[in-house]
């Protein structure tokens, strides 16, 4: 019996990482390797064709790959198929759709990784009863997804929801992005880097407490804007720093979120172990085929 999959592809400024997935969610033949920091854009591309050449020898035969789906880092132009994601600055522009659908010789679609992330926690994770709420990524950046009335925002051009972009502290640091103060300036794993001299991983007690504030604060602003009451946050960052982070997090949201309709919203962390992402871009390659 021949297994109809799609092939789902997260790329992000730390990892990159690819397997197979059926039309339930369930992902086999998982692969990453660290994104490359050549200043090269084919030399991601082609870790790129590395991994997702691993995970078709681990899956074996008897799967018929039907579609491939992306996740990356933003910005992106959603309609032309490019990337830009800040994190990964060798790809500016870069065609990732054409690419991609060039080696593998499938339909390719590709959406912002946070924004699948939200499809993949909406689909099998923490949101999967809920038709408003927003879904985040903090790792080496910050990204955000929102469905609304049971619908992925878009925008323009495919960026809707990144509140890794919301301003958070008016004097703070400068971003990335060329803007001051941002959340993914403030509590992204690169930021506390930066400004703490060392790595996410070792970050003191008063760092993890002072980014769940950040991230609460950020994810007040949506609640009351949008009418959500619900947060779901992936990413190393979020959740290496743990319980603390989530109830820092959540003590900020309560103090700030005080209309009837926000005041009972809340952050969770993702229970899907890191796979979010992953989930997410196999849901974009579904939805794409109109499954």
């Amino acid at each position: 019996m021949v297994v109809k999959s799609v092939l789902a592809i997260d790329i992000g400024g730390t990892k990159i990482a690819s397997a197979l997935g059926d039309i339930e969610g369930n992902l086999i033949a998982i692969n990453s390797i660290p994104t490359p920091r050549s200043g090269d854009a084919e030399d991601v591309f082609s870790a790129i064709v590395h991994t997702v050449s691993a995970s078709l020898k681990n899956a074996g035969d008897g799967y018929e790959i039907v579609a491939c789906g992306i996740g990356c880092g933003g910005p992106m132009d959603f309609k032309r198929g490019l990337v830009s994601p800040l994190n990964i600055k060798s790809m500016i522009d870069f065609p990732i759709v054409e690419r991609v659908a060039s080696y593998t010789g499938v339909q390719t679609f590709m959406d912002n990784d946070a924004k699948a992330l939200a499809l993949g926690e909406g689909w099998i994770g923490a949101a999967k009863n809920s038709s408003n709420f927003i879904a985040m990524v903090i790792s080496t950046g910050v990204g955000g997804g929102i469905v609304l009335d049971g619908r992925l925002l878009n925008g323009r051009l495919g960026n809707a929801g990144h509140i890794g972009h919301v301003n958070v502290e008016p004097q703070g640091r400068e971003c990335v992005c060329g803007s001051f103060g941002c959340l993914e300036a403030e509590a992204s794993g690169t930021a506390i880097e930066k400004f703490t001299g060392l790595k996410a991983q070792f970050a003191t007690e008063e760092v993890k407490e002072r980014t769940g504030v950040l991230v609460g604060r950020a994810v007040s602003s949506v609640c009351n804007l949008l009418d959500l009451d619900l947060a779901v946050i992936a990413g190393s960052v979020a959740v290496g720093f743990g319980e603390k982070f989530f109830n820092n997090a959540n003590s900020e949201l309560m103090r700030l979120s005080r209309l009837p309709y926000s005041r009972t919203s809340v952050i969770v962390p993702s229970p899907l172990n890191g796979l979010g992402p992953l989930a997410g871009a196999l849901k974009v390659g579904w939805n794409g085929l109109g499954s």
